[in-house]
């Protein structure tokens, strides 16, 4: 061992690689390096007659004082005076992070942006869709529809939206096992070129019936997209990296929003003539997606782990990341691998009964629940009144609600920033408190604005400071936990949960909320404030930190949670994952 043996003198050791030339490891145990042979060296190191003495010393600063100024000094402006292989892997890092980001915004256009998109533009054309069902029902029968029930119609139209997301997020498990990430995404696309020719052609063919058909198909696509995106992006990302990239799924979300509140405009497609258009804009970002996703490659954890091809997974890795930086995690990947050979995906169903996923479980229940019962559906339901109480013109409106969309896209893009810095349990416990505190004031600023006039300004401002800390916290972290506290083996079933229970609160959020909103009035947001101070705190106890962590790593903490009083018993085998899933 080195240390124990002074009297051996090791071969010249060479810090970096500018001396290039044939490595033997034959000194390697009692040196702890690998020794260099200037006599077998490249090409270029004929230079060692004119610089003497620099195989002696082995320093390399001689031979760059050697060169020549000129050689120095090529290459880009901002690469001078920097070694060879600093600016080769700074292309390298370059060309890596054009793939991953790429793969990001190709996945995110026909995913989470779908989501929010066909959210927002259903709200412009509510009086012209009434009126067309109205229309449409006086052709057919000769008599008007009553307008209970036109008003009926009109929910069945919203409420499918949520219904087809929650078959859509029951579908995500099986195509995201049996055709991969990817081409699940690619499939989910032909729900929206279905549905966007239902919505264009439903005033020339007189149905409203091919509208509510068309609002269940974006619905299924949503629920696909929404659950698959972040396992694909979670999956692809270096582990560093991982939060940040997972939380493109709310930065799209949010930004989907937006723009659907931007074409919703009645200077755009929200008159009454081309409401039909807006409805079938949805086809842009799909065809978007069809276009540039199957350029970009496939999760190489699933390659690697579900499908068993190594060389796909290498090939996969190698655009992602470059090939300088993949031994490190093919040897994670492999492990994983190694644990478990055999067996099945797990079922989501079974997912509850294993106290190896009991802390898992609870966690997605309670914080996947609690971003749709935290009340932010309800602010944004409020907005409207508030802004009208505060003096701001009717028509005028839609622009002031456009500043709440932009309120939650700044928020989750400066979530995206720090989310590797904070980590997971900081952005969630902060979020949750302070959408508590800016809650507490808007309901007293609600029951004092009959008494006092800047009272309105105050529930305004309440108003984008929560959609500003529901962005920076639940919006994006929350859809991260499926990928991070699950196993290759439970993954698939989590996201099935996970969005089942999403499209359930919030089809009965849209369904009770009126009734709520008569009967507590000014007093509307004291239960979703108990929600908020319920997610806070089991985020800041009971939720494990993830960031910067392997999927091994977490799934050992994990362990330990869930087995706390088998410190000493077996060790811990890793995680399980198998070869090929089924559900």
């Amino acid at each position: 061992m080195l240390g124990l043996q002074p009297e051996t003198r090791s071969p010249i050791r060479v810090p970096t690689p500018r001396l290039c030339g044939r490595r033997t490891d034959e000194s390697a145990p009692e040196t702890g390096g690998s020794a260099f042979h200037p006599s077998e060296s490249c090409p270029s190191s004929g230079r060692r007659a004119e610089t003497p003495g620099l195989e002696e010393r082995g320093d390399v600063r001689a031979e760059s004082r050697a060169r020549p100024q000129s050689a120095r000094g090529r290459g880009p402006p901002g690469d001078r005076g920097l070694p060879e292989p600093d600016r080769g892997r700074g292309r390298q890092m370059e060309a890596q992070g054009r793939v991953l980001l790429l793969t990001i915004c190709a996945a995110g256009i026909g995913g989470t942006f779908q989501f929010g998109y066909n959210l927002s533009i259903i709200n412009a054309p509510t009086l012209y869709v009434q009126e067309f069902t109205n229309e449409t029902w006086r052709t057919r029968t000769g008599q008007p529809l009553p307008d209970h029930l036109v008003l009926l119609v009109w929910s069945l139209i919203v409420s499918l939206y949520p219904l087809g997301g929650l078959l859509g997020a029951l579908l995500a498990g099986p195509l995201a096992v049996t055709l991969g990430r990817k081409k699940s995404l690619l499939v989910n696309n032909i729900f929206v070129l279905a549905a966007a020719a239902l919505f264009g052609f439903s005033r020339r063919a007189g149905s409203f019936e091919m509208i509510m058909l068309g609002r269940l198909l974006v619905g299924i696509s949503a629920g696909v997209g929404m659950n698959i995106q972040p396992m694909y992006l979670g999956e692809s990302a270096p582990k560093e990296l991982r939060g940040a990239v997972a939380m493109t799924s709310a930065i799209f979300t949010a930004l989907g929003l937006v723009m659907g509140q931007v074409v919703g405009l009645r200077e755009l497609l929200g008159g009454p003539q081309a409401w039909p258009l807006l409805l079938a804009s949805c086809l842009v970002p799909g065809v978007l997606q069809l276009a540039s996703l199957p350029l970009l490659p496939e999760s190489p954890r699933y390659l690697l782990i579900d499908c068993g091809d190594p060389a796909a997974c290498r090939a996969a890795l190698q655009r992602l990341r470059g090939p300088a930086d993949l031994a490190g995690e093919l040897a994670e990947l492999e492990q994983e691998r190694a644990v478990c050979r055999g067996g099945r995906a797990r079922r989501p169903w079974e997912l509850f009964r294993e106290r190896a996923l009991r802390r898992q479980v609870a966690s997605l229940v309670v914080l996947g629940g609690a971003m749709e019962l935290c009340g932010n559906d309800a602010i944004y339901a409020y907005a409207s009144a508030v802004f009208s109480q505060a003096g701001i013109p009717q028509d005028k409106i839609q622009y002031a609600a456009i500043g709440t969309g932009g309120c939650e896209l700044l928020a989750t893009l400066l979530s995206c920033l720090v989310i590797e810095r904070a980590g997971r349990r900081v952005l969630l416990t902060g979020g949750y408190g302070l959408m508590s505190c800016w809650g507490s004031v808007f309901t007293v600023a609600l029951c004092l604005q009959g008494s006092f006039s800047w009272m309105a300004y105050l529930a305004m401002a309440c108003i984008f400071a929560f959609i500003l800390s529901f962005g920076i916290g639940p919006a994006g972290v929350t859809g991260i936990l499926a990928t991070e506290l699950f196993d290759q083996m439970a993954r698939p079933a989590a996201y099935m949960v996970c969005g089942a229970l999403m499209w359930t609160m919030l089809f009965l959020v849209g369904l009770v909320f009126p009734f709520i909103m008569e009967g507590l009035s000014h007093f509307i947001y004291v239960p979703f404030l108990c929600v908020c101070v319920c997610a806070a705190v089991y985020s800041g106890i009971f939720l494990p930190e993830t960031r910067g962590k392997s999927f091994m790593e977490i799934s050992e903490e994990l362990h330990r949670l869930n087995f706390p009083g088998r410190s000493r018993g077996p060790a811990w085998a890793g995680p399980e994952v198998v070869r090929s899933t089924e559900l």
